[in-house]
């Protein structure tokens, strides 16, 4: 079961993500926290396996939480997701260098929602589609020489469409085959190329100009 605190200050979205949460068959949600203070006294006491953190709260800002429970020199950082309704980059960029699982907008959706949470628990990191896609066209690196990774054009397929922020039942959907072997063919490539997670696999074909 995958133990999942929630830190809003909003009761209506903590009921929305319990709600979520709760309806999944492996999921449970351990606790709910109205503020930043909270959350860290929370996290630190119930030791969840994921922690959902909104941004702006009172007492304490979730990134400072963030910091707390998973920045630089936390022994025992706690995975968490930050989901917010601000996408500002330098939001993003706080969020991931202070050890963040995953940034998402509240507007995702339920399924990006439970994927994110997901993510974080199998040691990877999901980027809402369109933050990822906005911070990679930002990459002015100059264009190296064609290299495909090793990769077969199946495997290449797939990286292009991760790379335009597609998740992986859209990816499925465009490419005819089935979520089973999306994941598939992304665990061969983070292999090969080698790359720890679905942004790092976007950032390579971006930086090799594959999308545009």
């Amino acid at each position: 079961m995958i133990r999942v605190l929630i830190a809003d200050d909003q009761a209506m979205v903590r009921t929305g993500f319990s709600m979520i949460i709760g309806a999944q068959p492996d999921m449970a949600v351990v606790g709910e926290a109205a503020d930043g203070v909270a959350a860290v006294e929370l996290a630190r006491r119930l030791r969840p396996d994921v922690v959902l953190l909104d941004i702006r709260m009172p007492r304490l800002d979730g990134l400072e939480a963030l910091r707390l429970l998973a920045g630089p020199g936390v022994t025992d950082p706690i995975r968490v997701v930050v989901v917010t309704t601000f996408d500002l980059d330098e939001y993003v960029h706080t969020a991931l260098s202070n050890g963040a699982c995953g940034f998402l907008l509240k507007d995702s959706g339920p399924a990006l929602l439970v994927e994110a949470v997901r993510a974080a628990v199998s040691g990877d990191a999901l980027i809402s589609p369109s933050i990822t896609v906005r911070l990679l066209e930002h990459l002015s690196s100059p264009a190296p020489r064609y290299d495909d990774g090793g990769l077969s054009p199946r495997e290449l397929d797939v990286v292009k469409l991760v790379a335009r922020g597609l998740t992986n039942a859209e990816i499925a959907a465009r490419l005819f085959i089935a979520v089973g072997t999306v994941k598939t063919h992304l665990a061969s490539v983070q292999t090969k190329l080698p790359a720890r997670n679905r942004v790092e696999i976007a950032a390579w074909a971006w930086e090799r100009r594959l999308v545009g």
